[in-house]
């Protein structure tokens, strides 16, 4: 995943001198050896910035990805989860549309994996896996997000405008939080578009279908809720 990562942006960076980039890496509090294989890659690229952002105990996607957010310098942010199941390189489709879509330095554009709903690999899933699959869309569209089909295709762009209006007022830390990062974005009328990415399932998700499923599905009323009654509202002067 580095590797294919930093060979795209080295490509952007040739191409367009102004460019510039930081990799950061964020390690939730794991227990597999995800700090030294960051490490020895960043020993291995001394000419590229790539920081290791550690958290001490783990926090939930969520968590990781909204301390490594807030840890960004750049003009725009880019989310990508370290599994490499979306090609780097579609990156280039989210910028173009960023260009788009960007008003007053604000905008976000979702990598989207709905195309992709009846192809053979997730055709031939289980029926319960997409049973539950629709069900959570169908949650999704009644308490949350409109107008955006794949919510949590974890390949999102923001500008930096935008990432200091939404993380600083995140609530949720576990798998659900795009939810409530897309809410932010569009109770603050933050531009929004989604592009389709190149994508493929990889083995060994640590999501336990039935548990999780449940979870997120509570997760998501509780969101809906506290948005609704005022229990959490979005403080803009949290933003830098």
């Amino acid at each position: 995943m580095l590797e294919e990562t930093v060979d795209y942006l080295e490509t952007l960076k040739k191409k367009d001198t102004a460019f510039s980039y930081e990799i950061i890496v964020v390690d939730d509090g794991s227990r597999d050896n995800t700090c030294e294989i960051a490490m020895a890659f960043a020993k291995k690229m001394p000419e590229v910035d790539i920081r290791l952002l550690a958290l001490d105990k783990n926090r939930g996607k969520g968590g990781a990805v909204t301390q490594g957010m807030l840890s960004a310098r750049g003009e725009l942010c880019l989310m990508v989860d370290a599994d490499g199941a979306t090609k780097f390189s579609d990156l280039g489709k989210l910028l173009d549309e960023m260009r788009q879509i960007e008003k007053d330095g604000k905008g976000v554009v979702v990598g989207s994996r709905s195309h992709l709903v009846t192809t053979e690999a997730v055709v031939k899933r289980s029926f319960i896996r997409n049973l539950l699959m629709r069900g959570f869309h169908t949650l999704v569209y009644v308490f949350g997000i409109r107008g955006i089909e794949d919510t949590q295709c974890g390949f999102k762009l923001f500008t930096r405008k935008s990432a200091q209006i939404i993380f600083p007022n995140m609530h949720v830390e576990r798998w659900i939080f795009d939810i409530e990062c897309l809410m932010i974005a569009q109770i603050q009328k933050i531009p929004i578009s989604e592009i389709q990415v190149t994508w493929h399932e990889i083995d060994g998700s640590k999501v336990n279908l039935m548990v999780d499923s449940m979870k997120m599905a509570i997760d998501l009323l509780l969101i809906r809720l506290n948005y609704i009654f005022g229990l959490w509202t979005v403080n803009i002067k949290k933003a830098k």
